[in-house]
Order: structure tokens, then C-alpha cells, then sequence
């Protein structure tokens, strides 16, 4: 069952935990959509950082029309300097892995907060045998663009999507950092998912050089407010394994984006760059090449260090 709480007291959002200690103030210094500061909690019993008070109500706020991932030019600059490109390439070879590894003639494709579809349409353009493609997302307006792109569309949340079919393949790409109740996340597309099927999800941690630098000073995988809970590889195995769940891959990937947008915050703190609302952090011509230089500083020293982003392939 999830975790109930009935008082206003801050409390883990992992694993319910109210044995906490601060950790960190942050705003939003991205899309500047609120003037509110958010505090962060370390969780003592597992390790995870959780945002409180948790913005529940204000999603159509700090959900900006110009959010990175509501239009399918959604990269901005980042798409435009050839960066996304790479990104994809990476994902592909991802994806290609995990198809690999699922029996059968047709395969089903689910992915949770996916947009208007570009992420399913390279998984479609990988595997032939891709049949059925839904997104769910609570952009009403990527319905359109991922519809006529031959993807079903469910506007809403995971928690409120009902179906009959079940999935094959599951991508939660920096999705399950944005929800309150991430273990009722696990549990329901556990149960969407077919026996010998894999999700795959992507998700930030906290315990990387980038999150120690910044820690104070609005580090970007905070996504203020937008990142709820913010898992370590431990915390989330151990998430994992309570919605009944188990870890088949593991990997630490390049978090550059969060260095760069942590880089222009300071920046724009210091007055020396402007970062506005018609122009949020990761469409500002510094990104692309902050971005670049620190996905090959992640790179290299990936294979002994832990990078502020982590990839987990699950199945039943």
C-alpha cells in the first residue's frame, strides 16, 4: 500500500520516512515560474531527497507552455547544436538493448510522461515488430503531434491511465523523480507490464560531484520545483524491490545538462548572464557549449565516478 500521512509534517516520499534533515533551499531559477523558495530533505533511513511543501496543486504553473519537453522542437538550442542528436544515437543503442532481450512477434510500447512521441517513434523505427505505441503524458496539447504521429495518447497521469492491453516495453525517461507517490508509480506499471517484459527508467542522483558543487546554490537536478523525490542507485533498488520489482541492468550516465543550467544559474545569480521566463536556462546560447564540454567530462570519468544520472532496466 502507499504511504499515508495526515499531519503537514515533511516526510520521505520514497519510503515515507519521517526521520529527515535538511538538506538544501532552492527556487526556480529555470523557468522562474514561482518567487516560492522549496526546501530539500535528506531522508535518513534511505537516502533520497524530497521537495517540500510538494507543489501538488500548481502543476499548470511550474509546467510552462515553453517546458522542455511540450513541443517536438522541445530540445530548443540543445536539439539545435546537434547535442540532441548524439542524445539520441545514445538511446537508441539503449533501446536496441532492451529489445533485444524481449521474445515475440509484436511488441507493445508504453511511455510514461513521453510528450508528443519522438522517444516511441525511435523505439518504433528500431524494432519492426513495435505494434502499438501509447504515451501518457499531462501535456493536452502534445495529444495532437503524437497522434498524428500513429502514437496512442492518454492525457493524464499513470496513476489515472486504465487500459486492457499490456506492455512489452515500459520507458520512464526523468519521470519518476516528478511524482509524489513513486512507489504507486512502480506498482502500476509493474502491473501494465507483461511477464517477460523490461522498463526502462532514467532518473537523476544526488550523490554526484555536480549535486555536492551546487548543493546550495540551485543545482539544476533539483529542477526546482519540479523533481520531488531525488533518488541514490541504493534508494531506488531499494524502492525497486518493495513494489516487487527486480534490477536487471545498471548503469551512471552523463548528467551534463544539469551542469550546464547549474553553471548558468550561478551566472544569472551573479548578474552577469539573464535567464527570463521567455528564455529559461536551456534555450541560452551558453547551453549547448557548457553542455558539450561537460558530456565529455562526464564521459571519461564515468567508469570509476558517479554522474548525476542513472539508468535501471527492471522487470517483473
Amino acid at each position: 500500500m502507499k504511504h499515508e500521512h495526515v499531519s503537514s509534517e515533511p516526510f520521505c516520499l520514497a519510503c515515507g520516512s519521517t526521520d529527515l534533515s535538511f538538506w538544501a533551499n532552492a527556487k526556480d531559477a529555470e523557468y522562474l515560474t514561482t518567487d516560492e523558495t522549496f526546501k530539500y530533505y535528506l531522508c535518513r533511513e534511505c537516502q533520497s531527497l524530497s521537495i517540500d511543501p510538494v507543489p501538488r496543486d500548481k502543476l499548470n504553473l511550474i509546467y510552462p507552455a515553453n517546458y522542455y519537453s511540450f513541443s517536438p522542437d522541445s530540445q530548443g538550442n540543445f536539439l539545435k547544436s546537434g547535442l540532441q542528436t548524439v542524445k539520441q544515437e545514445l538511446d537508441k543503442g539503449l533501446f536496441k538493448k532492451v529489445l533485444a532481450n524481449i521474445p515475440g512477434d509484436a511488441i507493445n510500447v508504453l511511455d510514461v510522461g513521453g510528450g508528443v512521441g519522438w522517444q516511441l517513434t525511435l523505439v518504433r523505427n528500431i524494432d519492426p515488430r513495435v505494434k502499438l505505441t501509447q504515451v501518457v503524458d499531462i501535456d493536452a496539447k502534445a495529444s495532437a503531434i503524437a497522434e498524428a504521429a500513429g502514437h496512442h495518447y492518454y492525457h493524464g497521469t499513470i496513476e489515472e491511465f486504465e487500459t486492457t492491453e499490456k506492455f512489452d516495453f515500459i520507458i520512464l525517461l526523468n519521470l519518476i523523480e516528478h511524482v509524489a507517490e513513486p512507489l504507486t508509480v512502480l506498482r502500476k506499471v509493474g502491473q501494465l507490464l507483461t511477464h517477460n517484459g523490461y522498463i526502462l527508467i532514467k532518473t537523476p542522483n544526488h550523490q554526484s560531484l555536480d549535486a555536492r558543487v551546487f548543493r546550495h546554490r540551485d543545482w539544476a537536478g533539483y529542477h526546482c520545483p519540479r523533481h520531488w523525490v531525488i533518488f541514490t542507485r541504493n534508494s531506488f533498488r531499494r524502492i525497486v524491490q518493495e513494489a516487487a520489482l527486480d534490477v536487471v541492468m545498471f548503469s551512471y550516465t552523463q548528467g551534463a545538462p544539469f551542469w550546464a543550467m547549474s553553471i548558468l544559474f550561478w551566472l544569472a545569480d551573479k548578474g552577469w548572464i539573464s535567464i527570463t521566463k521567455a528564455r529559461p536556462a536551456i534555450y541560452h546560447p551558453l547551453f549547448p557549449f557548457l553542455s558539450a564540454f561537460f558530456a565529455i567530462f562526464d564521459f571519461l570519468r564515468k567508469p570509476f565516478a558517479r554522474t548525476s544520472q542513472m539508468f535501471f532496466v527492471l522487470r517483473r
